[in-house]
């Protein structure tokens, strides 16, 4: 395992739910990262966020990793969701409430 998947396995592995996304959840730096906070926010769980634009071998490392293209991507208990058109067909259809609070996370909308 590369160094870098190795610091990627870390994060994902050591929180409920990760957002690897561009910019961070006070100023997103793309339509898709705002949308992906937008969720989680309204859902009112708690979450760790990585700017990729602060670190780029992060930013390519995390497409090899969960073998998914594009950023922004989530994380819950360790497994891939995956990005922000996934994660707002889940959330509009109740299930990413449903899957969160099969993960033991109290989400509230």
């Amino acid at each position: 395992m590369s160094d870098v998947n190795a610091r990627i396995g870390e994060i994902v592995n050591s929180n409920d739910i990760v957002l690897f996304m561009k910019g961070t959840p006070l100023f997103p730096q793309c339509g898709f990262s705002s949308r992906a906070i937008a969720i989680l926010e309204h859902l009112g769980v708690p979450y760790e966020s990585v700017d990729v634009l602060q670190d780029m071998e992060i930013r390519q490392g995390i497409k090899s990793f969960s073998d998914w293209p594009t950023i922004p991507q989530l994380y819950i208990k360790g497994e891939f969701v995956g990005g922000s058109d996934i994660m707002m067909e889940m959330y509009e259809a109740g299930e990413l409430h449903q899957l969160l609070t099969q993960a033991g996370i109290a989400a509230q909308g």
